[in-house]
């Protein structure tokens, strides 16, 4: 009787199914990779330009060429993973900020903003962390006197938006108009400030710290589109006369 030899191919197979599975894993990561990348671009498109378009936002380019192949460029180089600067850092947010320094009166105060779901969220007067509370500038002022008082805080993709959490708080900002309140807590005093103007300006653009004194006001900045740092979201605000 003859004998029959057989031939596994086991190893082989498992090799084929290795391949594919790690090609499968590389395609994966790669469309992760670009849709991390753009997603900001998208969320431009779906969040912030149709507001953009339809209110009284100011901006320091034309509505028409918000979105061309310079800006693109721009967006992408400000939205890349590998950038180093540290944004928990309020100081780091407006190229060669140089504001008056001194102690401020109280430690920190809160603020409510009704229309967003913010409530009693506190602003910090004596350090720059945005991730631990919001931040009043060091020398600007400080509610309610008169001046402008400039609180810092972080935005992100709208969907990822908590209330609670400083690293999210402003990411619904853009939806604030004209005409909307801020409620400002000063040692169980409570304040309202009515938005007067919004507008975008460039992180070179030191106006933001600039102080008027005929009347309190306080505005507040925040990074945009949500999800960059691209550009500075700038909310207006005026203490209401009862």
């Amino acid at each position: 009787m003859s004998k029959r030899y057989y031939y596994k191919k086991q190893t082989l197979v498992s090799l084929r199914t290795v391949i594919r599975f790690a090609s499968l894993g590389a395609s994966i990561m790669a469309i992760f990779f670009v849709v991390y990348i753009f997603f900001p671009i998208i969320s431009w498109n779906i969040y912030f330009a149709p507001v953009f378009a339809s209110s009284d936002i100011a901006a320091p380019i034309p509505k028409t060429t918000i979105v061309n192949n310079v800006s693109i460029g721009s967006l992408l180089a400000t939205a890349n993973p590998l950038d180093h600067i540290d944004y928990s850092n309020a100081q780091n947010w407006f190229s060669g900020a140089k504001v008056g320094s001194g102690l401020a009166k109280i430690p920190s105060y809160t603020i409510s903003i009704p229309k967003l779901g913010i409530k009693d969220a506190m602003v910090a007067t004596g350090d720059y962390d945005l991730d631990k509370h919001l931040v009043n500038y060091g020398g600007t002022a400080v509610p309610p006197d008169k001046g402008t008082a400039v609180v810092f805080g972080h935005s992100t993709l709208p969907q990822l938006f908590d209330p609670g959490n400083y690293k999210t708080i402003f990411a619904n900002a853009y939806k604030l108009k004209v005409g909307d309140s801020i409620l400002v807590d000063v040692g169980n005093v409570v304040y309202t400030y009515t938005i007067y103007n919004l507008s975008v300006v460039e992180p070179t653009d030191m106006s933001v710290f600039t102080q008027s004194f005929d009347d309190s006001y306080l505005t507040i900045v925040t990074c945009t589109p949500p999800g960059t740092t691209w550009k500075r979201l700038l909310i207006k605000t005026r203490l209401t006369k009862l």
